[in-house]
């Protein structure tokens, strides 16, 4: 009987050169980007061969609920959503996916794939996965290399070496990120490939080479797996043995070193999105050159990206522009320029600005929330609750709270007092109350929250119950 095939979906990046749109609280794996569905829904899905395992997410702990969510929304019932407690780059997490699959199945197919990836043949795209596959059960580590269009100096290239069976080919070597006149060079030869960053391997094969030439890894991964806990849906890692791992690249821990190194060549229309010029090559254009997202005027535009999630946006008279409009921020830039959006993203971290990392939607098990208006000593939410959910019962040391229901139906607690609420009224939360907010109906609930006190931040809350297993401060 052949091993069984394991998709392990990689959730951890944060996608700063896409913002606005991306920020570390919802990043661009996340977010419908190229059509209706998310990134990582599309990776999930593509990634799903006859008789494949539910998939293993490895995902932020921050982010957990809302990969949750995004699977269900599919129809797809994960075997394990992993915490990475911190972060500690692609080596580590592919030993932890190596090792929780080799508890059961020690030679069971491993098909790691980053979850911010765009692939836009994927018939083809399954037809190579296959071929990795029949590799890997040979016992060689598969990477795909895809067939490069121009001269990238942004990606990685990996060398061909001798061919072998099935279509695949040895690697001869791996080189950095080139400089432009390399690049032509390597794109004139025929004989160089775009790094991926996809593998494909058997868990044994994997926990061996990683043994082998990082060996500092596997001791701190193997004793967080055995010390990891579920809690709900949820694979939590112990925190202090993962942290001992090394913050190391899959490729720098094991594909420069192994000699099981292998490549199935490529062509299924890969993209990895690392930028928004990126994503206009991707999306469909109109006749001149531009993708035009949301309530969009343009007079004399070419070869732009625009995208406006807030009021209308006009442009007139310019071209080889990316311009993202949130409800919350505004980026203008050459679309040549696109890859140093992160050193905006760097000034704001710096700054401490929360648009570094925040939305002013922010997404909770529950729902949302909506920060509507702010000012000294007020706050005004939007806050959405879906059918059948329930915030904490908890309290709040110097906020109090009023809530007016505009749609839908509330269960309110407080002090041990409830009450219905329904459309147009309204209740108080005085300040130290003990509280919850719940959804008994079929639609969603939605309230304007309007918060007054010395102290408005979210981290001024005690949590007494919680049905999502959240700690005191909010998570």
């Amino acid at each position: 009987m052949e091993s069984q095939v394991y998709p392990v979906i990689l959730s951890g990046g944060s996608g700063t050169r896409l913002w606005p749109r991306s920020r570390a609280s919802l990043p661009k794996q996340l977010l419908p980007l190229c059509g209706e569905r998310t990134m990582i829904q599309e990776t999930v899905l593509r990634a799903a061969l006859p008789d494949t395992a539910g998939p293993i997410i490895i995902c932020n702990e921050a982010h957990r609920f809302l990969v949750a969510e995004q699977m269900e929304e599919i129809g797809v019932k994960p075997d394990a959503i992993v915490l990475e407690p911190v972060a500690r780059n692609t080596a580590p997490a592919a030993a932890v996916a190596a090792a929780i699959v080799a508890e059961d199945d020690p030679e069971g197919i491993v098909v790691l794939l980053p979850s911010d990836h765009v692939v836009t043949d994927v018939a083809g795209f399954k037809l190579a996965l296959q071929a990795a596959v029949d590799a890997a059960r040979a016992g060689n580590i598969v990477t795909f290399g895809m067939t490069p269009t121009h001269a990238e100096t942004g990606y990685g290239y990996i060398q061909k070496g001798a061919p072998l069976s099935g279509g695949a080919y040895a690697v001869e070597r791996f080189v950095e990120k080139p400089d432009a006149p390399t690049a032509e060079r390597y794109l004139e030869s025929g004989d160089y490939y775009w790094n991926s960053g996809m593998f494909v391997f058997r868990a044994d094969v994997l926990l061996e080479e990683i043994a082998t030439h990082a060996p500092a890894i596997l001791p701190a991964i193997k004793e967080s797996v055995a010390l990891s806990t579920r809690d709900l849906n949820f694979y939590r890692l112990e925190v202090e043995s993962f942290a001992r791992a090394p913050n190391i690249s899959f490729d720098y821990a094991v594909m420069e070193h192994t000699a099981r190194a292998v490549m199935v060549p490529c062509d299924f229309g890969w993209n990895d999105v690392g930028s928004w010029s990126a994503l206009l090559e991707v999306l469909d254009r109109d006749d001149d050159g531009n993708v035009l997202q949301g309530d969009v005027l343009v007079e004399d535009v070419e070869n732009s990206l625009v995208s406006s999630g807030r009021g209308v946006t006009a442009l007139v008279g310019v071209k080889d522009l990316v311009v993202i409009v949130t409800k919350d921020a505004t980026l203008i830039a050459d679309k040549n320029r696109a890859q140093d959006v992160k050193k905006i993203v760097d000034k704001l971290q710096k700054d401490k600005r929360a648009e570094a990392a925040n939305h002013a939607t922010m997404f909770r098990p529950w729902g949302s929330y909506e920060t509507i208006d702010h000012g000294d000593r007020f706050q005004v939410k939007h806050i959405m609750v879906k059918p059948g959910e329930s915030l904490s019962l908890q309290m709040h040391y110097h906020r109090a709270e009023h809530w007016i229901v505009v749609q839908g139906t509330a269960r309110v607690t407080c002090d041990g007092e409830v009450r219905m609420l329904r459309e147009n009224e309204s209740t108080f939360i005085p300040l130290g109350a003990t509280h919850r907010l719940e959804n008994p109906g079929k639609v969603p609930l939605r309230l304007i929250e309007v918060q007054s006190g010395a102290y408005l931040g979210e981290d001024d809350i005690v949590r007494f119950e919680d049905i999502y297993g959240r700690v005191a401060v909010q998570t």
